[in-house]
């Protein structure tokens, strides 16, 4: 009998893949064989003896100490792939309201409850939420894993948008699932100079952290959106918050808030949604625990 631990809710579904009749998944276990975690840090987390593998229902692996398991033999494992099209359509929509000022405008109607002839301050007031449309504009895509194929994708052929991608690490499967529209970029500064919007989807590591520093922001289209569904230290604070009181950037959507930006003009915080629906939530669900089970039945890393 396979003892899981599960350190967050995890949505039943992984009960197809781990029966009852081999496996415990309970987040009681004190002594586990695997940990299924998804936002949970395991960093301060006491690692009992009998632990093998972690399976982390989602892409990103900050939260789990990785350098400290491998030097133990547990093996660690991710679902990329899982929750793209969640993330995907959130990007989509971090687009649509940094251009078209949508939340400001809420903001204000809420501001006219009680008064008189409200449709009549609306037609007066809507002028000050003008924003531009999508179509025709560039989207500058950073990393074509399988979150940013999907938004270059849609935003090519669905929103008629100009994409530019540039990733030098594609792997072969997602280079083929890109449409024939998007057009690569060799460099960074190439998508920076001629883009409106930019979307962010790479991983954070010692090479990307701080990825969009001041330097890079420089390099941007004055007025730039830039989107951040990766993580938050993927950009540098202090120089976003320059960026937005001088003009050079217009928006930043951050689906990861930090303290810093809350509350600053020009800046759009979303509560780590990205994978919040039940769709991604089972998709991860099912994908970490069948790697579990490859594992610990059979050994296989995959």
């Amino acid at each position: 009998m396979y003892k899981i631990k599960a350190l967050n809710k995890i949505s039943n579904i992984v009960n197809d893949e781990l029966p009852a009749a081999q496996y415990v998944v309970s987040e009681a276990e004190d002594a586990p064989d695997a940990v299924l975690v998804r936002s949970a840090s395991m960093h301060d987390m006491d690692v009992p003896d009998t632990l093998v593998a972690v399976a982390r229902a989602g892409a990103g692996v900050n939260n789990i100490p990785i350098p400290e398991y491998t030097k133990r033999g547990i093996a660690v494992f991710n679902t990329p792939g899982a929750n793209a099209n969640a993330v995907a359509e959130l990007v989509l929509l971090g687009m649509l309201m940094s251009g078209r000022k949508v939340i400001e405008g809420i903001e204000w109607v809420n501001t006219l409850k009680g008064q008189a002839d409200v449709p009549k301050l609306v037609e007066k007031g809507k002028g000050q939420f003008v924003g531009p449309e999508l179509r025709g504009k560039t989207l500058g895509v950073i990393g074509l894993g399988a979150i940013g194929a999907l938004v270059a994708n849609a935003a090519a052929n669905g929103l008629g948008m100009e994409v530019l991608g540039q990733d030098p690490f594609i792997s072969v499967k997602n280079a083929w699932t890109l449409s024939r529209a998007i057009k690569h970029a060799n460099t960074i500064e190439e998508v920076l100079q001629k883009s409106d919007f930019v979307s962010v989807n790479v991983p954070l590591n010692a090479e990307t952290k701080a990825l969009f520093n001041a330097e890079r922001i420089a390099q941007m289209k004055p007025g730039a959106h830039l989107l951040n569904f990766s993580r938050a230290e993927l950009v540098d604070g202090q120089a976003v918050r320059d960026a937005l009181a001088s003009g050079q950037l217009s928006t930043y959507v951050v689906d990861f808030p930090t303290d810093d930006m809350i509350g600053v003009k020009g800046v759009i915080c979303i509560p780590h949604l990205g994978a919040s629906t039940p769709e991604s939530e089972e998709n991860c669900a099912v994908m970490a625990a069948a790697e579990l089970r490859e594992y610990l039945e059979r050994g296989t890393i995959h």
